[in-house]
């Protein structure tokens, strides 16, 4: 018996072998209700995603660029910085070498401490740690940093170990992080009162 053939005409929807031709659909109701041509959509399209992609990439470029120059210059800045504070450090200390005694010395840091400003305190802080420094070798704690002398100090006869710990971290924040540290007057007045238990276990104030 012979079949008949049939031949799909523009109003048929056409089902592809493994399903719905779902472009096939889109493309028929777009045709039918708006009278346009489907390939000169999708050909606009394809021209205008185009042009979004070449700008997206030259945005992404040059947003880029932007963060390595960022990164450059807070890495700069951060240096400069940190070079500003240890040369007040080492300024800071010649000043106070010899003259008076250590806790001359605190007197002053607490005086900074007690003005109304984060700058004062963060001054306060970086010489409190000075003095701790010099405390500690002035004990016979050795080592070339504060750091190294606090490894190296034993807990049993250093019972003030954790406050100075904690205190030479927020100096260290403050050093190293910079402005972009929040110190807090709280956070000030605990890490200072940490200090100060240290150096009454030496015997400093």
């Amino acid at each position: 018996m012979g079949g008949i053939e049939f031949t799909p005409d523009d109003n048929d929807l056409i089902y592809d072998t493994y399903g719905v031709d779902f472009f096939g659909i889109l493309r028929y109701f777009y045709e039918a209700l708006t009278g346009s041509n489907w390939d000169a959509l999708v050909s606009t399209v394809l021209h205008w995603w185009n042009i979004y992609s070449i700008f997206a990439l030259f945005l992404s470029l040059l947003f880029f660029a932007g963060f390595i120059y960022s990164k450059i210059r807070y890495s700069q800045l951060s240096e400069i910085e940190h070079h500003k504070i240890h040369e007040a450090e080492k300024a800071w200390a010649r000043r106070y070498e010899g003259v008076g005694t250590r806790s001359a010395r605190w007197d002053v840091i607490q005086k900074r401490a007690g003005e109304p400003n984060p700058e004062s305190w963060r001054v306060a802080i970086i010489e409190a740690d000075i003095l701790l420094d010099e405390t500690l070798s002035k004990a016979g704690y050795v080592g070339k940093s504060l750091g190294e002398k606090l490894k190296s100090a034993n807990p049993s006869s250093f019972t003030t170990i954790q406050d100075a710990w904690e205190a030479h971290k927020v100096r260290n924040d403050i050093a190293h992080v910079g402005s972009d540290f929040v110190l807090t007057q709280r956070v000030a007045k605990e890490t200072l009162l940490r200090f100060e238990r240290v150096f009454r276990e030496f015997s400093v104030i």
